[in-house]
């Protein structure tokens, strides 16, 4: 929503384009990590109700570790290679775009309806 919404506001509003940016700048890291504590948590939960070798094979698991390796990536780029603003963009995307599937997951341990 940062991404689409808010940044896009700024912009309309007539903030300074680099005033938009330093938001950005600003906000990015600490939306990341927040996903990366919640995706820690939910690794933490899902371990608890299934064995590891299943969570692998399961949608949610593989969503989750795909968020967590791209929430590490997202900082480990952001550390040692500042240049990759597209890869620092990309991941950020891409986490929220997990965030969103696993959203649309269903509960674990109940069944669907047909």
């Amino acid at each position: 929503m940062m991404h689409f919404v808010l940044l896009k506001v700024l912009e309309k509003l007539g903030f300074a384009s680099l005033l938009v940016q330093e938001v950005a700048q600003y906000a990015r890291p600490l939306l990341v990590g927040l996903a990366l504590v919640c995706v820690l948590l939910q690794l933490l939960v899902l371990k608890q109700t299934m064995p590891f070798k299943q969570m692998l094979k399961d949608s949610r698991g593989q969503l989750l570790l795909a968020a967590l390796i791209l929430s590490s990536s997202f900082f480990l780029s952001r550390e040692f290679w500042p240049a990759a603003q597209y890869w620092l963009v990309y991941s950020y995307l891409a986490v929220g775009m997990c965030g969103l599937l696993l959203v649309l997951q269903p509960i674990p341990g109940r069944q669907t309806q047909p």
